[in-house]
């Protein structure tokens, strides 16, 4: 009897955390992020498995997301802001999946009568499909990217309230998720692609968003009736004109609730007078335009300007375990075996990233952490920059990194024979990772690696810098939440991804410029260099916020102090 207390304690206790709003927000994410990652890795494959083994689908489909959000990020960040938020998370969820399903479905029909299809009106049949799969691909894609600006940038925010700690800890937890599913989503579409079909690929990955779509609908609604402050949104003051349609003017002056979905702010924003909107059809037709702008703008004007962009500086680099590493990668004699491990070993120094932010937040204070991450990053990537000039790396500046393009356009042959470039099918492999198998006798192959020392070099930097870009990026995370007021949260965010998806364009620039291997030590000392430049951003950020003191002990009482000038540290609800 004495220890039927405690235990019945226990009992409710876990009973309350699994059925907590907060546990809901990491099994709906854990959900959507097990399909979007099966979903990314697995497309990629069937689009090179439709073209002949040809990459050109896949680099089609790459330019046209990176496109898309570079050019729509504000607008669906301000989508974000303007709507309810059960709405804008229900609508991108729906539209996510049933996105993900149709171009399941398109593929399945296509894997299954690609001869048939060619063969009709010359093949520009199959060329529409090609289109439409592309395109419905990037509808995804789009609503994904509200999706997660909605619950990792708002509604994350809204249920750790004014607990900063809370929401440290939530913002960790999610970045882990994100890792594990990272590793383990494409390993077991991998599995299915490579033992079974592509065509059961696609079905799984449709059948499989079918189910997580009901689930994840029911999951977001039981997180808005288990937090009332999600139906408290603040507006802009210039929307305040749009809300009053809404809203009797008798229930604006009485200080009652408006309806769900077009709550004011905090304060209630007080209009001189109705002015007259503008509906013309040119005015209308600008809107769009006129968002980007406003959005560039505010994003700008942000007190953590400084540290987005460091962030976003970050994404121009190639030391990422991405296709052109890893190509890079199969090209100094690693094999997929290999790869794969190094893969997981990535993932665990991520996962080792994310708890040791938790840890040093508490001890030196948020912007401390950013500027401890930066200094670890930098320092392991180091080691990138010696493997360049380690034994058993290809770099050789007496080979021009445009020697490639430049025999392309003149139809000139580079100084090797033909037959010493060995021919290349890209195949799935029992990791189910994309590889190159040669299809070149073995007495035509390149000759072996004389040195791994290189190699083993890149890689150890790579993965030894994950800890301090993963706690950075949780740092810049936070720091864009707890310092932009609600109203602007979305937009703010979509230009954010909009910042991210163009510097990532410009490394992938960088590469089609110079892509012979005896270049890719340049490329390696141009991302670092692009890594400082990031975090000498930030250092200016918190040398503003913090002064001297950014070089001093952090007392605990000090860990909740808000930025200078900064709106509030975690947006208030009515």
């Amino acid at each position: 009897m004495d220890n039927a207390g405690p235990k019945k304690r226990y009992c409710e206790s876990v009973q309350s955390f699994f059925t907590s709003a907060k546990f809901l927000i990491y099994l709906g994410h854990a959900l959507s992020t097990w399909g979007d990652r099966m979903w990314n890795f697995a497309v990629a494959v069937f689009l090179v498995g439709l073209y002949g083994n040809s990459l050109l689908l896949t680099a089609v489909y790459g330019l046209v997301v990176a496109g898309s959000v570079l050019l729509l990020g504000a607008i669906i960040g301000d989508w974000v802001d303007k709507n309810p938020r059960l709405k804008v998370a229900q609508t991108s969820l729906v539209v996510q999946n049933c996105a993900v399903i149709l171009c399941g479905i398109l593929l399945m029909v296509v894997f299954q009568f690609k001869e048939q299809l060619s063969e009709l009106y010359n093949g520009w049949v199959l060329t529409c499909c090609y289109i439409l799969v592309i395109s419905i691909a990037n509808i995804a894609n789009l609503a994904s990217t509200a999706m997660s600006i909605t619950i990792q940038r708002d509604w994350v925010v809204v249920v750790a309230g004014q607990d900063s700690s809370k929401l440290a800890d939530m913002n960790a937890t999610v970045r882990i998720i994100d890792q594990l599913t990272n590793i383990l989503a494409p390993m077991l579409v991998g599995q299915i692609m490579a033992f079974c079909s592509n065509f059961i690929g696609c079905g799984f990955i449709a059948s499989w968003n079918l189910c997580s779509m009901c689930l994840e609908y029911c999951l977001l609604w039981k997180v808005y009736q288990k937090t009332p402050a999600l139906a408290m949104k603040a507006v802009k003051k210039e929307d305040y004109q749009e809300l009053k349609r809404l809203n009797s003017p008798k229930e604006l002056e009485n200080g009652q609730g408006p309806v769900e979905g077009s709550q004011l702010m905090n304060e209630t924003a007080v209009v001189k007078a109705d002015s007259p909107r503008k509906t013309g059809c040119c005015y209308q037709m600008a809107e769009p335009l006129r968002t980007i702008r406003d959005g560039w703008v505010a994003y700008y004007n942000q007190s953590i300007f400084f540290a987005g962009m460091s962030l976003a500086f970050l994404y121009m680099t190639v030391l990422g375990f991405d296709c052109i590493t890893t190509g890079y990668a199969y090209m100094q004699g690693l094999n997929g075996s290999v790869l794969s491990l190094l893969m997981g070993a990535s993932a665990v120094s991520g996962i080792c990233g994310t708890v040791a932010f938790t840890w040093v937040r508490k001890s030196c204070g948020l912007i401390r952490t950013g500027f401890i991450s930066g200094v670890v990053q930098l320092s392991c990537l180091m080691l990138c920059v010696a493997s360049v000039f380690a034994p058993g790396s290809p770099f050789d500046l007496s080979v021009s990194p445009f020697q490639d393009i430049y025999s392309h356009l003149t139809g000139k042959s580079s100084a090797l024979p033909e037959a010493a470039y060995p021919t290349s099918v890209l195949t799935i492999d029992g990791q189910g990772l994309l590889v190159n198998s040669s299809t070149v006798p073995p007495a035509e192959e390149l000759p072996p690696l004389q040195s791994y020392m290189s190699v083993s070099l890149l890689f150890s930097g790579v993965i030894a810098a994950r800890i301090g870009l993963w706690s950075f990026d949780l740092t810049v995370t936070q720091l864009i939440q707890e310092n932009v007021i609600e109203s602007e949260r979305g937009l703010i965010n979509g230009v954010q991804n909009s910042m991210n998806y163009l510097l990532d364009l410009l490394h992938f620039i960088m590469v089609i410029l110079a892509p012979n291997p005896e270049a890719f030590g340049l490329l390696v000392i141009l991302s670092v260099s692009f890594v400082a430049m990031g975090h000498i951003m930030y250092f200016r950020f918190a040398f503003k916020s913090l002064g001297r003191r950014l070089f001093l002990c952090w007392s605990p009482e000090q860990q909740t102090q808000a930025l200078p000038d900064s709106p509030s540290l975690l947006p208030t609800t009515v």
